[in-house]
Order: structure tokens, then sequence, then C-alpha cells
């Protein structure tokens, strides 16, 4: 079973060898609580994105200033 880390961020965190029946199940677990956590705290994480996401829209109706250089 080869040892592989997917690149630099893995090398970060010390892991421990598992087998290959071990990592489905914990990746399986993780996914789980996910799904219960997203489930319950759902709707605030859509909110929070969403408030900050308007902020960074151009309201409708806004004309553009052609005077204003792109960058």
């Amino acid at each position: 079973m080869p040892n592989d880390t997917h690149g630099p961020v893995g090398a970060d965190i010390p892991m421990p060898p598992l087998s290959d029946d071990a990592v489905v199940q914990i990746h399986n677990f993780i996914a789980h609580v996910l799904d219960l956590f997203e489930a319950r705290y759902g709707d605030q994480i859509h909110r929070y994105y969403d408030d900050r996401s308007a902020h960074n829209m151009i309201p409708p109706g806004t004309p553009p200033n052609i005077d204003d250089p792109p960058f």
C-alpha cells in the first residue's frame, strides 16, 4: 500500500498509515457528519454567503463610470 500525501498540504500534517477499509470508513463518517452539519446549519451557511456576495454586486441601473480605469 503506497503512502501518498497528495501534495504539500498533506505533508504538513503527519497521518498514520491506514488500511483501505479504514480509509473508506473514516471518509464515509466524515461525509456523514458534514451532511448532518449542513442539514442543521445549511440555512445559516447560505445566508452568510448570500449576504457577502450581495456586497460584490453592482446594483441594477447603475451606469458604469467610464472615467475610472479598469485596474
